[in-house]
């Protein structure tokens, strides 16, 4: 791919890419990760900075099968959703940045939805009862995908997210089209996925 980068940094795409998606599934599958609530004071997790990576349509790439169970138990695949455009949000109830995000996501997708736009969660190696006081207490009203080993966050591996929590838009194609690696706020995500959903 050759990213058009709208806020500035300094690693190699590719090679930080590998070396983040590896600190990303070590770090947090620390002793006791899963342990923190949304109630927690486990505030671990690997920094992302906030940097957007925008993806021009020749240069995106899809994305293998994903799939898997969601919090409520309900069978979910990736590519039902093909043909609109997705927001896919890596996080997890100890992340102190994910809580922060929250009603972000929770707002872009209120305001989206009636426009075809779906939203994904990917919870990341935490503990169902624990992600699931997380939902309840933020009002998240989108289904997530429950990675408790990891699995589902390496199907993205060619674009991965990096930290937790980090978000990508998929286009109506399922190819990424823009990654925010860090937390996300409601006037950074909102225009990213107004202009997915303006493509043609």
């Amino acid at each position: 791919m050759n990213p058009r980068r709208i806020s500035p940094s300094r690693a190699p795409f590719r090679a930080g890419a590998a070396v983040a998606l590896c600190a990303l599934l070590a770090g947090c599958a620390g002793t006791g990760a899963a342990d923190g609530g949304p109630d927690g004071g486990d505030n671990r997790f690997i920094s992302g900075d906030g940097n957007v990576t925008e993806y021009k349509a020749a240069d995106r790439k899809g994305l293998p099968a994903v799939g898997g169970e969601q919090l409520d138990g309900k069978a979910f695949k990736l590519a039902d959703l093909k043909g609109k455009v997705v927001v896919v949000n890596f996080w997890a109830s100890w992340c102190a940045p994910c809580r922060g995000e929250a009603p972000s996501l929770q707002q872009v997708y209120d305001e989206k939805k009636a426009q075809g736009v779906e939203f994904l969660g990917v919870n990341f190696k935490d503990a169902k009862p624990n992600a699931q006081a997380f939902e309840r207490k933020f009002k998240v009203t989108y289904p997530s995908l429950f990675d408790a080993d990891g699995r589902v966050t390496l199907a993205f591996r060619d674009v991965p997210p990096s930290a937790i929590p980090s978000t990508l838009v998929l286009d109506r194609q399922g190819r990424v089209a823009a990654r925010i690696i860090g937390a996300t706020t409601y006037t950074k995500l909102n225009p990213l996925v107004g202009k997915v959903l303006a493509e043609k």
